[in-house]
């Protein structure tokens, strides 16, 4: 039986991943911060709360991570944890680079103290590239530039990733995974907040969703898929670099369409724009070419977009009608603001 640690195990990525690796009759491992208590949520969704073994830590804190290396031997370790909010790295860009990017190196530190044997998985993003993208879907020999504290932290992993792997012979695998999405997405993120403002509106608690940039364009996946390719990079004899995506992109605004159309309503009649979430830089658009994971691993993506708008959108109308019911940890309710306010509102547009 193999044993893996996952760091971030109460975000969407880590319990996908967490539940694989139990069907892989893998010992599941996940390193978590203690604020982060509120989001076992995902675990209890996916019905492996009782089945992983958490250990609390602190990834700005090398002492943590080796005693979390201590308690869970790995064979594998899968590096996701980080602050992955690209709005929020803009805000907080020390604590970013820290959470983020040094922490690859803390990890990878505790590799090379603890055993050389062990693969690591490090999760990097399509943030990255920044402003690269020229309408070619971008692989793995295209250049950076990143546009936010998150995506530079990012890339300063990336980076750390291959020197540890050149310079110590550690097996480390990054996987430079675009915008990948499900019902477990957290709600500071745009997908999220779509779906469920549009399940507000459908349900009448709402009467607008307010948006900033609905002309970015990006590659969208379903995050259960990416976690399998991210389990295919440390099975392969050689560790190397993989991007993995759908080769598609939308726009936000399509994505808003589609959520609309899913209530049979026209996204017009209830949009509008708001400059306070409109970033200082944005990346324009971004576009992945899978090829290369494909021919390695034979991972392709099975989700259509438009399929995973639906997916998200009635999984919010779900969470809502299951909430009135009395299931009031359902989802991560501390996002959902004058939840009491409104419930009556809700049970008073119910007939």
């Amino acid at each position: 039986m193999k044993t893996a640690l996952i760091t971030g195990i109460t975000g969407q990525d880590g319990a996908y991943l967490a539940k694989l690796l139990l069907k892989k009759n893998y010992k599941v491992y996940g390193l978590y911060r203690r604020v982060s208590t509120p989001n076992f949520w995902r675990l209890q969704a996916l019905d492996i709360y009782d089945r992983v073994n958490l250990i609390s830590g602190d990834l700005s804190d090398l002492s943590s991570i080796l005693n979390a290396f201590k308690a869970s031997q790995p064979d594998e370790v899968y590096h996701l944890a980080a602050q992955s909010f690209v709005e929020a790295s803009f805000e907080s860009p020390l604590s970013t680079a820290d959470v983020t990017g040094l922490s690859v190196t803390r990890i990878l530190e505790a590799v090379k103290l603890f055993s050389n044997s062990t693969k690591v998985y490090f999760a990097g993003t399509s943030e990255m590239f920044g402003s690269s993208y020229t309408g070619e879907p971008l692989n793995e020999n295209h250049p950076f530039n990143p546009m936010s504290p998150y995506a530079a932290a990012k890339l300063y992993g990336y980076w750390i990733s291959k020197i540890y792997r050149e310079g110590y012979g550690i097996y480390v695998a990054s996987g430079i995974l675009f915008n990948h999405e499900s019902p477990l997405r957290g709600m500071e993120f745009v997908t999220r907040k779509i779906a469920n403002e549009v399940a507000k509106i459908n349900l009448g608690l709402e009467k607008k969703i307010h948006l900033g940039n609905i002309n970015a364009r990006r590659d969208w996946g379903y995050a259960p898929e990416y976690v399998e390719a991210m389990h295919s990079m440390l099975q392969l004899d050689k560790a190397d670099d993989f991007v993995i995506a759908t080769n598609e992109t939308h726009s936000v605004e399509e994505f808003v369409k589609y959520a609309f159309d899913y209530i049979k309503e026209d996204y017009r009649d209830y949009l509008e724009i708001d400059k306070r979430f409109i970033r200082p830089l944005d990346v324009p658009a971004l576009q992945g070419d899978y090829s290369k994971a494909e021919k390695t691993f034979k991972w392709k993506p099975e989700t259509k977009f438009r399929e995973l708008v639906n997916m998200m959108v009635k999984a919010e109308i779900d969470r809502w009608k299951r909430y009135t019911e009395g299931e009031k940890f359902a989802w991560d309710v501390p996002n959902y603001p004058n939840e009491n306010n409104l419930l009556k509102t809700y049970r008073g547009n119910v007939k």
